[in-house]
């Protein structure tokens, strides 16, 4: 099963505590740690063991195998989702054994030692996919050559903007002695936001535009709903996200959560809309641990730090500006971004990050430094067409899709009302934070991203899609 956090050992999200503060440079503003006073220039280098040193920035690039598998019978699916789910473990086990090496500079022992194991376990798991798609029809051509994975070094580690801070806390060492390296974020992945030229550019309405809002008010997690499984890309699988969500909504939602649990379920949502909202926590690097700092999806996956709540959350509902927009099915599911984009590449990658007050400059992969009495902001715009039939795909993404430039639909898809979900902090300017991820991921401000399942009644529903249409504001 894909839950090995007891086995992984607590070094990962100590190597992060290494990241506790940083600078940033050229007049701008400063990242400290809370305890911290001095700035970038000047600074003595970090205090480090040489092999962390060395070390830093490495991760575990794997082809993505959900991304391929878009076609899976729904009689085999938990029997895929469970062996990619078990594929994600492995991964997070191999960047440990990485991270903890003294020896990464020596690449045979990296083939050896880390490559060479995993590709026979993926290899193995490939093969059971492959043989439950048999069961169902022809195994795709393609799977066995997505076993092999490499070693990729973050471009920005090694150069000033990829430095830890000066004044961060060395790692503490593992019980072989060696040290783990820093996993991110580093310096280069933030940005003050008043150097971001304006960059939202928005569709023209048409004359059958849909202008009308729909709100749902369903709190900030006050309830404190966290968990680190994910029920649409991992359901039945404990941890199956390697890193904690906020939940709002549904108080239902886990991993082994069904369409009947979510519907009988209670909900934090005012108008009793029971649909499930969830992200990844936002944590705060000022060397505060939480709870789960030696437990699967917290300090084990690498995700330290002190868990953020947020000061305000917004869900939206938004129509179409070239047409009417139709009822989602109950229980739609849509992910939005790609937890896995620092690997896999942007295709899917869909963060926003800002700050308020400037919100006409979105930030896809840094994240936003902003002045005194400006909140940073997350922003998920999620897919406003559906193909009209299913409610999920094999992998989570053919079934919905984004509208074009224009606001149009592709063929075949029918619009349907956009969520966006825009979530506000409050971080002392300066103070440095982080999203949760995969372990491999290295906490890249890429990475973010919602998910949501459609609980609303009928009734609901149709109350939502007739405010839209008619131009309404509701909620």
């Amino acid at each position: 099963m894909r839950n090995k956090g007891h086995r992984r050992s607590r070094v990962i999200g100590t190597a992060i505590a290494a990241v506790a503060a940083l600078a940033l440079g050229g007049g701008g503003i400063v990242l400290l740690n809370d305890n911290a006073s001095a700035g970038w220039g000047g600074a003595p280098a970090p205090t480090s063991t040489p092999a962390a040193v060395q070390q830093a920035g490495l991760t575990i690039d794997c082809p993505d195998v959900t991304l391929r598998l878009s076609r899976v019978p729904r009689q085999v699916r938990p029997a895929v989702d469970t062996e990619l789910a078990r594929m994600d473990s492995q991964i997070a086990d191999a960047y440990q054994r990485l991270a903890t090496s003294r020896t990464t500079s020596d690449r045979q022992w990296v083939s050896t030692r880390v490559l060479a194991p995993l590709s026979d376990q993926r290899r193995t798991a490939l093969d059971r996919i492959g043989t439950a798609l048999d069961r169902a029809g022809d195994r795709p051509g393609w799977l066995v050559s997505l076993a092999s994975c490499t070693v990729k070094r973050d471009p920005d580690v090694g150069s000033a903007q990829g430095t830890p801070a000066p004044n961060a806390t060395a790692p503490a060492p593992n019980a072989s002695g060696s040290a783990p390296p820093a996993s991110g974020p580093v310096r280069s992945d933030f940005v003050d936001i008043r150097t971001v030229r304006p960059n939202v550019a928005k569709p023209a309405k048409q004359l059958d535009a849909s202008v009308g809002t729909f709100r749902t008010r369903c709190g900030r997690n006050g309830n404190k709903h966290f968990n680190s499984d994910n029920v649409i890309a991992a359901p039945g699988v404990s941890n199956g996200a390697h890193h904690k969500h906020d939940y709002v909504g549904n108080l239902d939602t886990n991993a082994f959560s069904s369409n009947d649990s979510l519907a009988a379920a209670g909900t934090t949502c005012s108008n009793g809309d029971r649909s499930t909202h969830y992200w990844p926590v936002l944590r705060l690097r000022n060397g505060q641990q939480e709870a789960d700092a030696d437990q699967p999806g917290g300090g084990q996956d690498g995700n330290i730090g002190r868990i953020l709540q947020p000061a305000s959350v917004k869900l939206t509902f938004k129509g179409s500006p070239v047409g009417k927009v139709t009822a989602m099915p109950r229980f739609l599911r849509i992910i939005t971004g790609d937890a896995k984009s620092f690997t896999n590449g942007p295709a899917n990658a869909n963060a926003s990050w800002s700050c308020t007050g400037f919100e006409n400059r979105q930030l896809k992969d840094k994240y936003p430094l902003c002045p005194s009495g400006s909140r940073v902001v997350r922003t998920f715009n999620f897919q406003s067409c559906w193909d009209g039939v299913n409610i999920d795909s094999a992998n989570h993404r053919t079934h919905v899709a984004f509208a074009d430039r224009s606001g149009a639909c592709p063929q075949g898809f029918r619009a349907i009302p956009q969520l966006v979900q825009r979530i506000t902090y409050d971080v002392r300017p300066g103070s440095v934070f982080a999203v949760d991820s995969f372990p491999e991921q290295l906490h890249k401000p890429v990475t973010d991203h919602g998910d949501f399942i459609n609980v609303m009644s009928d009734a609901l529903m149709r109350k939502a899609v007739s405010c839209i249409n008619g131009g309404r504001n509701c909620g």
